[in-house]
Parts: structure tokens; C-alpha cells; sequence
């Protein structure tokens, strides 16, 4: 004769399920990242163009806060940088880190009302492919390679969709941005992502959709330039496009992609140099 189980046992039976299940389903991307199952692409969702509904993030910028450090990418190979404004707005002479021992100078031309400078420097090692003006879907893949808190590093993220930046301070202005949700970063890398602004956001082919420009730490978001505001602020001094880095990105090999463009300084540190 069998004897009904308890109550207790199926409900702790189903909740057990439950719970493996939802933890089954957390993405992590961190690198290295070993021998892990590719991730499929979640591209299904047209993301849409900006509208007036688009949710809102406010940032507070200090008038007398210093120059810092962020990383900046090559457009061109006659010496054309992008950063993010903020980085090297206020700064007297911004330089880009070649080693240890070498930094070189560069002028600055800031955008107007986006988070976005140029670098122009004597020369310049081969451009970043930059992506065509193309539909992004909700869920596709991007990858952040730079300098976080001053150290090379690199992030992975996922788009969430379309929010408008509010700057308040020493430039009031309104900037539609992309959010993207963190899904993986440089292993040992904890905190803050600072000193990852002015970084590319490469596409699964390396090609650059836009910059780096803000984190939300306790969201676990970042965020980038929208691509008009980007291809607004490069204009014509985009270089050449090219199909991508011959290479399919992907969170296996992203830290590798991220560590062989610092390498070639086509990613490279800027500073700002005491004068």
C-alpha cells in the first residue's frame, strides 16, 4: 500500500523547481569566461525612434569638478579621436597614453549639446570600423572596451531602449540616449565604471554604434549616445567604413577583442596632462 506524501514535501518539491529555474535563467558574461554555451541573440524587438515619452535620467554636472581620466577610440588614421565631453571639457592639455613613459598631446573641437569631443592628434593608429545608420532591436549585444577606474577593462551589455539624459549644470541640456543593461564585465573588476566614458560601443562585428557616456550603478545600466547624435557629432570626419574587425565578437572572446585594441592604441587613455 503506497501512503500519500505530505503536503510540506510537494510544496517544497515545487518551490525547489522554481527557484533553480529562475536562477538558471541570470546572464553571466564576465570574462574570462571559460568553456560556457553561446548565448542566443534576443533581437526580436524593433527598437523604436525617440519620442517625447521616452523615460528620463537627470545628471548633475559639478561646474568646478576637475578634468578626469576616460578612454577615447581612433575614427581615423590621420589622428581623429572620439571621447565623451565631459572627460576632457575644462581641461587645458588632454593627452592620450602611448606606454608607461609616453603620452601624446592632443587639440580638442567639443560637440554642441551631446556628450562627445574629438581628439586631434599629429597621426594616428587604423580607425575603428564605424557601424552604417541601421535598426537596433531590444536585447542585442554590445561590448564597452576602455579604461574603467583607470585600469583597462571592458563591460558586455544588453539594449533596454531609448531614454533622454538630462544634464543640469555647467551645460543645461537635454540628450536622447540608449540604455543598456550590464551583463558581464572584466572579472575582478568591482564598483564603478568611471574612467569607461568616452569608450566605444561595438556591435557583435566590432563596429562602433556610438559612446560610452554614463553608468547607473544601482540599475546596472549604461549609457551610450543615440546613433543620430553620434553621427552627428563625427560628420564628416568619420573615416572610411569598413564591414567590421573580421571577427565575430562574442562574451567568449570580447575580452580578448577589447585587449588586442588597446594593443594597436586604437582604444586608448586620456588624461589630462598638468600645464
Amino acid at each position: 500500500m503506497r501512503l500519500p506524501l505530505p503536503d510540506w514535501l510537494i510544496y517544497s518539491s515545487v518551490i525547489g523547481v522554481i527557484l533553480i529555474a529562475s536562477l538558471s535563467r541570470g546572464e553571466k558574461a564576465n570574462v574570462p569566461a571559460g568553456e560556457q554555451p553561446p548565448v542566443s541573440e534576443n533581437t526580436t524587438e524593433l527598437l523604436g525612434p525617440i519620442t517625447p515619452f521616452d523615460p528620463t535620467v537627470v545628471v548633475e554636472s559639478d561646474n568646478d569638478a576637475r578634468p578626469q581620466m576616460g578612454t577615447a577610440f581612433s575614427i581615423a588614421d590621420d589622428g581623429r579621436w572620439i571621447t565623451a565631453r565631459h572627460v576632457v571639457e575644462g581641461c587645458r592639455q588632454p593627452a592620450l597614453i602611448i606606454d608607461k613613459n609616453r603620452a601624446l598631446a592632443a587639440d580638442v573641437r567639443l560637440a554642441a549639446k551631446t556628450d562627445v569631443a574629438m581628439l586631434l592628434t599629429d597621426g594616428g593608429p587604423p580607425a575603428l570600423p564605424l557601424a552604417p545608420e541601421e535598426p537596433l532591436y531590444k536585447g542585442q549585444r554590445a561590448f564597452h572596451p576602455g579604461y574603467p577606474q583607470g585600469k583597462a577593462g571592458e563591460v558586455a551589455s544588453r539594449l533596454i531602449g531609448r531614454e533622454t539624459l538630462k544634464v543640469r549644470g555647467r551645460n543645461n541640456y537635454d540628450e536622447p540616449v540608449l540604455a543598456w543593461a550590464e551583463s558581464g564585465r572584466t572579472t575582478g573588476l568591482d564598483g564603478t565604471l568611471s574612467g569607461l566614458s568616452g569608450a566605444p560601443v561595438i556591435d557583435r562585428r566590432g563596429r562602433v554604434l556610438g559612446v560610452t557616456i554614463a553608468e547607473s550603478p544601482r540599475r546596472g545600466r549604461i549609457y551610450t549616445t543615440a546613433p543620430s547624435s553620434f553621427v552627428a557629432a563625427v560628420g564628416s570626419h568619420r573615416g572610411r567604413e569598413a564591414d567590421g574587425l573580421g571577427q565575430v565578437v562574442t562574451t567568449r572572446n570580447y575580452g580578448a577583442v577589447a585587449d588586442q585594441l588597446r594593443r594597436d592604441l586604437r582604444v586608448a587613455q586620456v588624461v589630462c596632462l598638468a600645464v
